[in-house]
C-alpha cells in the first residue's frame, strides 16, 4: 500500500511555513521590530547552542529529538495491537494529566472529525476517547458511571507511577472494573504506559499482566506526545501514527543547520527570546482554526513549563520565562484582541493558519435587500475565517505590534508532526539562550511534594509538618 508521506513531492508541499515579516522592523517599524543585523548578532551564540544541543543528542539527553526514528517500530506494534483489539472496545479512556493528557487531546482534536465522539460513521469502528486530564470529582464520576465499563479500555500513564492525580483515577477505576467484572478482567481493561524499568505502575502492571508500552527515560512528559503516550489513543482513533513521526523526522532534516536564517525553529525562537528581553514577554498562540486550538493548549505547557525557571545553569537567581498565552481565532477577536491591538507592548502573537481545510461550507444567502447581510452569502466560511486572520494580522501590524505567522497546507498527521517537532526544538534552543535547565520542573514538583505529604505518602513527614505550619490567613482580607 502507498504511503504518500515517503514521497518527496508530496513533503514539499505540506512544508509548513514560517512568515516573520512581521516581527521585522521594516514591517512594523523601527521602535518594536528587528533587523537582518540583530539576527546576525545572534548567529554565534546560536552555534554555540547548536552544538550543545547536538553533544546533549548525542549523550543520550534529548530523548525527543531521536522519536522519529526510534520509534518507527514501536509505531508498527501499536498499530498492530490497535488492529487486533479496537472491535473489543467502544470507549478508550486516558488516565493521565498534563504532559500524559494534553498531547493527546492536541493530537485527536487536530486530526479527528470534530465531533468524533458522537459521530459513529466518523470514527469508522474506532473506539471513543475521552481524557479527564484532572481529578475534579463530578466530572470523574460522571464520567466513570456514563461508560459502559465492559466495553471500555483505560491507558494509565505515569513514568513513576507516583503522580497522585493519574493514580488515583486508576484505582478508582480498577475498583469498578473489578466490582462489575471480577478481578481478572483488569488485565483486559487497562494498558500501561510508563517507565520499563523503575516506579509503581510497572510493578502493578506486570502485577495484574497488563499490556505495556514504555515511555523512555530520557523522554520528559511535556515531550513525551511521539511517544506511546500519545500514540496509543491517536491509534485507537484511527490516526495514521508513522505518517505523525514521518512528519516530526522531516521537520528534524529541516532544522538540522545551526544557520539562524535557515532553521525555522532556531530562528522562531531567537525572535522570541530577543523580544522577551525588550520586555515583551507574552507568548500568544492564536490558531485560526478550531482543529489546532488545543495544540495551542499544548504549547502552553511546552513553553511555560520548560522556560519559567528561578535560577540558570549556574545556580545564580534570574527568574525568567515568558508567558504562554492561548487565543482562538476568530472567537477571541471577540474577547482578547482589544487588549492586543491597543493595551501594552508586550506580547507577540503567532497566527496559526491553515491554507486549505478538510471541508468546504459555502455560507447560505439571504435578505438581499439588507446589504449589511446580505454581502456574507456570496462568500464560504472558509473564506470568512482565513480573511478575519489576515485582517487581524494586518490590524496588529498597523498598530507595530509583533506577530507571525505558522501556515500550514492542511491540517494532518504529516504537518501535525513538523509542528510538534518544530517547537519542542524551539524549546530546547531558547533554553540555551536563556542559560537554563528547559527539562526540568523543580516549581511543580514542590506543589506535589506538599500534596504527598498532607496525603499522607511516606518520606514526605517534613512536607506535611511545614503545610501544617503554614501562616494563618487573616480574616480582615477575605470578604
Amino acid at each position: 500500500m502507498s504511503k504518500r508521506y515517503e514521497d518527496a513531492s508530496w513533503q514539499e508541499s505540506m512544508r509548513l511555513k514560517l512568515d516573520l515579516n512581521n516581527m521585522f522592523a521594516q514591517t512594523i517599524g523601527e521602535e518594536h521590530g528587528y533587523s537582518k543585523e540583530d539576527i546576525d548578532a545572534m548567529q554565534e551564540r546560536a552555534t554555540k547552542a547548536h552544538k550543545a544541543i547536538n553533544e546533549a543528542k548525542e549523550a543520550g539527553e534529548l530523548g525527543f529529538m531521536e522519536l522519529p526514528e526510534s520509534h518507527k517500530e514501536i509505531a508498527k506494534d501499536i498499530k498492530e495491537y490497535v488492529e487486533a483489539n479496537r472491535d473489543k472496545y467502544d470507549n478508550f479512556v486516558v488516565l493521565g494529566i498534563g504532559g500524559s493528557a494534553l498531547g493527546n487531546i492536541a493530537l485527536q482534536t487536530a486530526l479527528n472529525h470534530p465531533y468524533y465522539n458522537m459521530n459513529e460513521e466518523a470514527r469508522g469502528g474506532y473506539p471513543r476517547l475521552f481524557v479527564p486530564d484532572n481529578v475534579d470529582p463530578d466530572r470523574l464520576k460522571g464520567l466513570l458511571e456514563t461508560l459502559d465499563l465492559s466495553k471500555t479500555l483505560f491507558n494509565v500513564i505515569s513514568k513513576s507511577g507516583g503522580t497522585a492525580e493519574t493514580m488515583s483515577q486508576f484505582l478508582t477505576a480498577r475498583a469498578m472494573v473489578v466490582e462489575e467484572l471480577g478481578e481478572g478482567a483488569v488485565k483486559d481493561h487497562f494498558v500501561a504506559t510508563t517507565s520499563a524499568n523503575s516506579g509503581n505502575l510497572i510493578k502493578i502492571a506486570k502485577e495484574e499482566e497488563m499490556k505495556t508500552y514504555y515511555i523512555p527515560e530520557n523522554v520528559g512528559g511535556r515531550f513525551s506526545v511521539l511517544t506511546p503516550v500519545g500514540l496509543i489513543s491517536a491509534a485507537f482513533t484511527g490516526i495514521d501514527i508513522e505518517e505523525l513521526l514521518a512528519g516530526a523526522a522531516y521537520m528534524d532534516k529541516i532544522c538540522d543547520t545551526d544557520k539562524l536564517w535557515k532553521n525555522p525553529a532556531y530562528l522562531n525562537a531567537t525572535l522570541q527570546y530577543l523580544a522577551d528581553q525588550d520586555g515583551k514577554p507574552m507568548s500568544v498562540m492564536m490558531p485560526y482554526a478550531h482543529s489546532l486550538k488545543d495544540v495551542a493548549d499544548w504549547y502552553r505547557q511546552l513553553w511555560a513549563e520548560s522556560l519559567g525557571k528561578k535560577v540558570n545553569r549556574q545556580g545564580e537567581v534570574v527568574n525568567v520565562g515568558p508567558t504562554p498565552v492561548k487565543a482562538l481565532g476568530a472567537t477571541d477577536q471577540h474577547s482578547q484582541a482589544q487588549l492586543y491591538m491597543e493595551g501594552p507592548f508586550d506580547k507577540v502573537v503567532t497566527f496559526l493558519e491553515v491554507e486549505k481545510y478538510n471541508e468546504e461550507l459555502e455560507i447560505a444567502p439571504g435578505y438581499e435587500n439588507i446589504s449589511g447581510v446580505s454581502y456574507l452569502g456570496a462568500h464560504s466560511f472558509n473564506e470568512l475565517l482565513t480573511v478575519e486572520k489576515k485582517a487581524t494580522e494586518l490590524a496588529l501590524t498597523k498598530n507595530n505590534r509583533l506577530n507571525c505567522t505558522i501556515t500550514f497546507p492542511e491540517v494532518n498527521a504529516f504537518t501535525i508532526g513538523q509542528f510538534l517537532y518544530m517547537f519542542e526544538l524551539q524549546t530546547a534552543f531558547a533554553g540555551e539562550l536563556y542559560d537554563i535547565n528547559a527539562f526540568d520542573q523543580p516549581g511543580v514538583e514542590l506543589g506535589k511534594q506538599y500534596a504527598y505529604g498532607v496525603l499522607g505518602r511516606g518520606g514526605f513527614a517534613e512536607m506535611k509538618e511545614e503545610f501544617d505550619n503554614r501562616p494563618e490567613k487573616s480574616e480582615d482580607f477575605i470578604l
